[in-house]
């Protein structure tokens, strides 16, 4: 690792220990953490593998960290991990803390607490490299370079460990690295879901489960993924579900604020265009109603269990009642907007069959032998319903359709679906 000598700093810090590491606690301005830290190519000595952990520094990642700092005033980060050798850090502890309103306050604090406060010197020539917090760094580079002013008086918080410059040393560092990446855990689509008050389509998921009596109560199951518990016999779908279906929408629909889904996640618009994405959500679900038997069944029924029962069990019931049925729809009804408005988009998709029992989900995505549902033809599913009303996106003529269709099935003499129009 290659690295100029920077200027001599000062940082406010606190020192303490954990386990057998000693670790300053400190402050730096990302201008600083530009030209100081550098990417752990240093963990191996290995060229290889050093240009292995360079090269999983995801690249969108590094965007939307970039664009989080420039676009979200309440931004923050948690600590980056950092391994310090060479040049001649120093610790000064402070031995005397004084309080100007009361020494009172302040009198019983133990020697050893006072001392753990204080400041480290770095004298420009050491080498500082991210043992967790890569993408923090990279994003924090990227917007440096860019010469974003705004966040350049902004301080992250940095933990700098003592690395040694010996094989026992780097044996250690290198440890700490993979514990470090291999124990962090990301934020869960639930904590999203739950939690977050910029990703949009979080927003207004928990919008329709507030403010709505679309899904209140327990007409959606609070599962972050897919999957219908097999027990659950009142909800339409899950929320994890209902989180995809409002990103096929916001991201695919053609209408006024269509915006890709990176930026939907991170950044939050203000108050009138929010609104805008919950009432087109509403729209949608409106619009299912007004058209969809089945889903104007669930919605009106005080009790929905019947109606569950009726369309989702073992015995096949309405694709609409699955989540993968209810995805593959939300598709079709997005790319059919590219000609038509959000009523008559979904009016041309309600002419499709629903029935699982029926062609062309039976074998594609329903296997009656097994009572389950199959989910790994789902764009092939996707596009021959497409192909049905005419809105086939990808283009595939119908002998290959055909083709696909045969082999997923395994029945060499099934033919395609007659076009509805």
């Amino acid at each position: 690792m290659t690295q100029t000598q920077s200027e001599p700093t000062i940082l406010p810090a606190l020192r303490g220990v954990m386990g057998n590491w000693v670790y300053y606690s400190c402050l730096m301005q990302l201008g600083e953490v530009r030209s100081r830290i550098r990417f752990a190519d240093e963990v191996h000595t290995h060229e290889g593998l050093s240009e292995m952990i360079q090269r999983s520094v995801d690249e969108s990642r590094i965007d939307e960290i970039a664009d989080y700092i420039k676009f979200q005033p309440q931004r923050f980060f948690n600590s980056l991990v950092v391994a310090v050798y060479g040049g001649e850090p120093n610790w000064h502890a402070l031995f005397n803390v004084r309080n100007r309103e009361s020494e009172q306050l302040l009198e019983n604090l133990q020697p050893e607490t006072v001392e753990s406060v204080g400041f480290l010197t770095l004298r420009g020539d050491e080498k500082l490299f991210a043992l967790d917090g890569q993408h923090r760094l990279a994003g924090i580079n990227a917007v440096v370079d860019s010469g974003y002013e705004p966040a350049m008086d902004d301080e992250v918080s940095l933990i700098l460990v003592a690395h040694e410059e010996n094989s026992a040393g780097l044996v250690r560092t290198r440890r700490l690295f993979t514990t470090l990446n291999k124990t962090g855990r990301r934020v869960t689509k639930g904590d999203i879901i739950a939690l977050d008050e910029d990703d949009v389509m979080a927003i207004c998921v928990r919008r329709l489960i507030e403010q709505t009596d679309l899904f209140h109560g327990r007409r959606i199951a609070f599962v972050q993924t897919n999957n219908v518990p097999p027990t659950n016999t009142e909800c339409l779908t899950t929320i994890g579900n209902l989180y995809d279906i409002l990103t096929i929408l916001f991201t695919k629909s053609s209408f006024p604020i269509q915006e890709k889904r990176r930026v939907l996640e991170t950044r939050r618009p203000d108050n009138s265009t929010l609104d805008q994405y919950f009432e087109y959500s509403q729209e949608f679900f409106a619009q299912l109603r007004g058209h969809f038997d089945e889903i104007e069944a669930f919605f009106s029924a005080e009790d929905t269990s019947d109606v569950v029962q009726r369309y989702r069990g073992r015995h096949g019931g309405s694709a609409l009642f699955r989540p993968i049925g209810l995805d593959i729809f939300a598709q079709i009804i997005t790319r059919s907007t590219k000609n038509l408005s959000l009523e008559e988009a979904v009016t041309l998709a309600a002419r499709l069959p629903r029935d699982l029992n029926l062609p062309p989900y039976e074998g594609l995505m329903w296997d009656p032998s097994s009572e389950t549902i199959i989910s790994r033809n789902k764009a092939l599913l996707r596009e021959i319903l497409c192909y049905m009303i005419g809105t086939n996106g990808r283009g595939y003529p119908p002998r290959e359709l055909l083709r696909r269709y045969r082999r997923a099935t395994g029945d060499e003499y099934i033919n395609l679906p007659s076009r509805l129009i």
